[in-house]
């Protein structure tokens, strides 16, 4: 087992590719850590990046669909293929049993959908260069600082940030939030949406 004892060998040995940086997106600011995007990007696709393990049917599908974006030189046996070894839990994908009947039908939803169209995907103001060898607390301060130069926080700033707290296997708080923004606790409860509210209960159940 490898990436957070995940079989990794799943996909590499398969060259699949489940990592993709923007590919139109242009950054706004390019710095030796990564790249920074003021309106945020959806064209960053990273699987498998933090701790988080599949544990519905709907991110199941969504991670499946991406994998099958990302990968054009698939047919349509190679994604069965590819789906029964992600849904075997020994091989630490998922965190739930898949039955045949629910792979079957989820490869079927999946092969259907318009592969022109690209996967729903989270906007992204901050990239992390894959191999970086930053900190958690390195990385942090860097998405505090850059996010936290706008005078007026917005849903979008407090989302970056929860998203970098998730992807490095941080609980999502209130406080680390307002910490990492300098602002108050009032001024991002003031600013999360309900739907924010709901993203960040289930970023950190996925924990």
């Amino acid at each position: 087992m490898s990436q957070f004892d995940r079989n990794m060998n799943v996909l590499n040995n398969r060259r699949i590719v489940y990592i993709r940086e923007p590919i139109t997106d242009t950054p706004s600011e390019v710095y030796d850590w990564g790249s920074y995007y003021e309106e945020g990007t959806f064209e960053y696709y990273a699987l498998f990046k933090s701790k988080a393990k599949i544990n519905t049917y709907k991110s199941l599908k969504w991670h499946l669909l991406v994998l099958w974006y990302l990968n054009p030189q698939l047919d349509q046996d190679d994604l069965e293929s590819l789906a029964e070894s992600i849904c075997l839990k020994e091989n630490g994908f998922v965190t739930f049993k898949v039955s045949d009947q629910l792979l079957k039908s989820i490869i079927y939803d999946v092969s259907m959908c318009d592969l022109e169209v690209p996967p729903v995907n989270k906007s992204r103001k901050i990239i992390f260069n894959w191999n970086s060898m930053l900190s958690t607390e390195e990385k942090l301060s860097i998405v505090g600082t850059m996010i936290g130069r706008s005078k007026k926080i917005n849903s979008d700033d407090i989302y970056s940030v929860m998203l970098q707290l998730h992807d490095d296997n941080k609980k999502i708080t209130i406080g680390r939030v307002s910490a990492l923004l300098n602002v108050s606790q009032r001024t991002i409860h003031r600013n999360m949406c309900n739907e924010l509210k709901k993203e960040k209960e289930l970023l950190n159940q996925q924990l």
